[in-house]
């Protein structure tokens, strides 16, 4: 561990202790900040250059909108934690090409948006925003903290044909264990921000932990659900996907890759190829 990340664990340790009322917030206010600005690359400059872009307010920040093709239920593409749109342009691109309308958007302190920071109710905003400007949305790409983000919803009055989820997270509680885990916090620091979030972020809702857990199986989420993970993903833990898998049965196919990671399975041909293929099922299904 870093000096000052073992200066900052010590102290919130310390904090934990001696003031638990201020270990929480503390915590909060790291959990919530993205681990830098992810920047534009030059081989997503040409897509992301050909998007009608569009802004909107939430929660007093103003956040990046993109669309490319003005047809109706459109792929809704939705990233991950401390990344951006533009990380899935391969998908824009091959899903364009297909004919398909593809929207997206940079959560605030990514990409092209304001602020600094970030949490799962900015997502579901967003996205609901989204959904209520352009209707169900014919399939949704989601990538890392951006599955469990859209989970939440598919179970809560968003409609989408389709679900692709990769490198995906299942549970808030996952998030917490890794961040205090990369921090080496104790159980009292932890106990402490998980106590900041019911407060700060969900006030008066004792089911949020159940909610927010893409592993508990939504009766009214019905779409089919394609997941890729990477064995070798260092991020979101393989046994995330599966615990998604295993929830919805043969609603959901299970694509486990080798030598990728979390964030190279963003451009790997193959990958993109097994997603767009199962965007396009449903339109070919349809038209047969």
């Amino acid at each position: 561990m870093r000096p000052m990340a073992s200066l900052l664990s010590t102290t919130l340790d310390v904090t934990s202790w001696l003031a638990p009322g201020l270990a929480g917030p503390r915590a909060f206010a790291l959990f919530v900040r993205p681990l830098g600005r992810a920047r534009l690359r030059p081989e997503e400059a040409e897509v992301m250059a050909g998007a009608e872009t569009g802004r909107m307010v939430v929660h007093g920040t103003a956040v990046t909108t993109y669309r490319w093709g003005d047809g109706d239920r459109p792929v809704l593409i939705v990233h991950g934690w401390s990344s951006r749109a533009s990380r899935l342009a391969g998908f824009v691109e091959a899903l364009r090409a297909q004919g398909r309308t593809v929207i997206a958007f940079d959560a605030p302190g990514h990409g092209e948006s304001d602020g600094h920071f970030s949490t799962i109710l900015d997502y579901r905003v967003i996205i609901r925003r989204l959904h209520a400007e352009h209707g169900d949305f014919s399939a949704v790409v989601a990538h890392s903290f951006g599955v469990l983000a859209t989970f939440s919803l598919l179970g809560d009055g968003i409609r989408a044909d389709r679900v692709v989820g990769i490198g995906g997270v299942a549970d808030f509680d996952y998030l917490l264990d890794r961040f205090c885990a990369q921090l080496g916090v104790g159980e009292g620091v932890r106990r402490a921000l998980r106590a900041h979030v019911e407060r700060r972020l969900f006030p008066g809702d004792p089911d949020i932990w159940q909610r927010l857990d893409a592993a508990r199986r939504h009766a009214d989420m019905r779409a089919p659900i394609l997941l890729v993970h990477d064995t070798d993903d260092d991020v979101a833990a393989p046994s995330q996907a599966r615990a998604i898998a295993d929830a919805y049965g043969p609603q959901a196919r299970l694509i486990e890759t080798t030598g990728l990671g979390h964030r190279r399975i963003l451009a790997d041909p193959e990958v993109i190829a097994h997603a767009v293929e199962f965007v396009m099922s449903e339109t070919l299904a349809r038209r047969v």
